[in-house]
């Protein structure tokens, strides 16, 4: 193999991130952090069938800045991965592959998923 002509594959350093590489690695990124999320969702219904003292426990951590700042980073997630999710079916469906097309479609996920993420966290603390 030494010797060998042929180019090696550019990496990360050679191309200039686009909008659709960042919501991709994002999207895959997203789904990583849904599921870590999902564990800490599940600790809190866990805590909420063990009792009244542990559920204050785990919601006194949760309602920490801490706490709020993964419950935000986790609603945010759960839209964008939503968003994107449609985003896909419609190329699935062979629509949207445009290159003006699937830019308008990126800016269209990222403003609705944090738009969509105002909204939920409004209506959750007016209550």
């Amino acid at each position: 193999m030494s010797g060998s002509n042929r180019p090696m594959s550019p990496h990360l350093q050679v191309y200039r991130p686009q909008l659709t590489s960042v919501l991709s690695i994002t999207h895959r990124a997203t789904g990583v952090g849904l599921a870590m999320g999902t564990v800490f969702l599940v600790w809190w219904v866990m805590a909420a069938a063990a009792g009244p003292d542990y559920f204050a426990y785990v919601k006194n951590i949760m309602s920490s800045w801490v706490g709020l700042l993964i419950l935000l980073g986790f609603s945010w997630a759960v839209f964008f991965h939503l968003c994107n999710g449609i985003r896909h079916l419609f190329w699935d469906a062979g629509y949207g592959f445009e290159l003006e097309t699937a830019y308008k479609s990126g800016w269209v996920t990222l403003v609705g998923s944090a738009a969509l993420t105002a909204i939920a966290w409004a209506f959750g603390l007016s209550r």
